[in-house]
C-alpha cells in the first residue's frame, strides 16, 4: 500500500485544542513516521460565547463541522476532547482511538484557597456545566452559581478580574497547558463525579481509511476505551447531553472494570448515583446495565423534571459501535 505523503488533521483552533492535535500529530511522526499538517476548522461552540452551552444545544457543537470535513475528505483524522464528542457521530465515521487518560477530576481554583466544602457561605463559583451545578448544589446550597463561557484562558482571566470567588475546570486541560500551579483542589469523584469521557482524547476517522486504520494501532490505549465506552453508553441510554446532570467515571482496577454514574436535577436536591463493576470487554453492556440501575432508583422522575423545566423534547441518541 502507497501511504500518502501527508495526512490532514482537523482541530478546533483554542489553545488546548491545538496542544492535543500538535501531540497526536508528533506521536504519529515519531512512531510511523508519517507528516501530519493541521487543519483549523471552526465550530459552532468556538463562534457562540455569550451563552450556556445548554441553552444553545447539544454536544455535536463542538465537533459537527469537523465531522464534515472528514466526511468530504477535507481531514484524514480528528482530535477531539471526548467529552465533545456525541454518543452519536456519523455513519460513515468511527472513533480510532483513545489516549490514554489523563486526571479525569474536575477541579477548583479558588482565590481564598478554600475547598469547595469550605467556601465561604454565598461564595459565587463560576460554571457553566448543569453536571457541575447540580452536584455543587447538593452539597452547598448556599453557593451561588454564575455561568462562565470561554476557553481556559479566558475562564481563569474572568475570575483574576473578579467576577467570581472560584472556577470549576477539568484537571486534564489545566495540565496538559502547564497551568495548574493555581488549582486549589483536585474534587474527588466522591464529591462531583466528571463528565462522560472528560480527560480522554477521541481520534475520529473515516470507517473505510484503511491506511489511517492502520495508525490508530500508535495511539489507542484499550483501557481508555473500556472505560470510557461504558460511560458513553449509560449517557445514551439515558438519553443525556448538555442540558442534563449526567456524571459518569470508569476505572479498570486488577482486571475489572468500574463505572460510577449520577443523574442529578438542576438544582441539586434530587441525585441518585450508583456503581457497576465488571469485565472490561463488557463495558457497553456494563453502561446499559446502570443506566437501568438509576432508573431503578428514580433517575427517570429526575430526567422527566429537568427536561420538562428545560422545555425539552428527548431526542434518541444511538451509538454506532
Amino acid at each position: 500500500m502507497v501511504r500518502k505523503a501527508k495526512f490532514i488533521l482537523g482541530t478546533r483552533g483554542s489553545k488546548l485544542a491545538l496542544w492535543q492535535s500538535n501531540h497526536i500529530a508528533s506521536i504519529l511522526t515519531e512512531k510511523a513516521g508519517v507528516e501530519v499538517e493541521l487543519k483549523i476548522i471552526k465550530t459552532q461552540g468556538d463562534k457562540i460565547l455569550d451563552a450556556p452551552l445548554s441553552k444553545i444545544g447539544d454536544k455535536g457543537l463542538f465537533v459537527k463541522e469537523i465531522e464534515t470535513a472528514l466526511i468530504e475528505g477535507e481531514a484524514d483524522l480528528a482530535v477531539h476532547s471526548s467529552k465533545d464528542v456525541p454518543t452519536a457521530i456519523p455513519e460513515q465515521l468511527m472513533l480510532g482511538a483513545f489516549l490514554e487518560r489523563a486526571d479525569a477530576r474536575d477541579v477548583l481554583i479558588s482565590k481564598s484557597g478554600k475547598n469547595l466544602l469550605n467556601l465561604p457561605e454565598g461564595a459565587v463559583i463560576g460554571t457553566s456545566s448543569l453536571r457541575r451545578r447540580a452536584q455543587i448544589l447538593n452539597r452547598r446550597p448556599d453557593l451561588k452559581i454564575e455561568d462562565v463561557r470561554g476557553n481556559l484562558d479566558t475562564r481563569l482571566r474572568k475570575m483574576d478580574e473578579g467576577l467570581f470567588d472560584a472556577i470549576i475546570l477539568a484537571a486534564a486541560g489545566l495540565d496538559r497547558m502547564g497551568w495548574n500551579e493555581g488549582i486549589t483542589e483536585r474534587i474527588s469523584p466522591d464529591v462531583m463525579l466528571s463528565a462522560v469521557g472528560q480527560g480522554a482524547i477521541a481520534v475520529e476517522i473515516r470507517k473505510n481509511d484503511k491506511e489511517m486504520l492502520d495508525l490508530m494501532k500508535h495511539l489507542e490505549d484499550p483501557v481508555t476505551r473500556a472505560a470510557v465506552t461504558a460511560e458513553r453508553a449509560l449517557l445514551r441510554e439515558l438519553e443525556g447531553g448538555c442540558q442534563i446532570p449526567i456524571g459518569a467515571f470508569g476505572v479498570v482496577e486488577d482486571g475489572k472494570l468500574k463505572l460510577d454514574g449520577m443523574v442529578a436535577g438542576l438544582d441539586g436536591k434530587k441525585l441518585v448515583r450508583g456503581i457497576i463493576i465488571g469485565d472490561p470487554q463488557e463495558a457497553e453492556e456494563l453502561g446499559v446495565q446502570l443506566a437501568d440501575k438509576l432508573r431503578d432508583i428514580g433517575a427517570d422522575e429526575i430526567l422527566a423534571e429537568v427536561r420538562a423545566e428545560a422545555q425539552m423534547v428527548p431526542k434518541p441518541i444511538h451509538t454506532n459501535g
